[in-house]
């Protein structure tokens, strides 16, 4: 099976939508498919959370956003918001999540 991780870092709301669609087509093929939300993407919850954006609501309910950076968040004033919303919130990598434990679990990383 195909294990990929995607890494969105921008925090262009547009852009986003296009890493959600590629993570919900890849997991319905059958991929091993995770979002990590780091850099200025960690912004992005709150408005997704709040307009009830439907493919953000799809990933989240299938488990497919596997954490939100703790550094990042804390940085850009939103942690706080973050920790509630029912995502993990990691910080195992200095205050970010770290990119060699996926590697380490066979995942390719693709950052955006």
């Amino acid at each position: 099976m195909t294990k990929v991780v995607y890494f969105a870092f921008n925090g262009d709301q547009m852009c986003f939508v296009h890493v959600l669609l590629n993570v919900l087509e890849m997991s319905e093929k059958g991929y091993d498919v995770k979002i990590v939300m780091e850099g200025e993407a960690v912004k992005l919850i709150e408005p997704l959370e709040t307009s009830k954006n439907p493919l953000y609501i799809k990933a989240k309910e299938k488990g497919l956003i596997d954490c939100i950076c703790k550094a990042c968040s804390a940085k850009l004033g939103v942690l706080e918001f973050n920790e509630t919303v029912g995502i993990p919130v990691d910080g195992s990598m200095s205050g970010h999540p770290s990119m060699a434990k996926y590697l380490e679990e066979g995942f390719k990383i693709i950052t955006l």
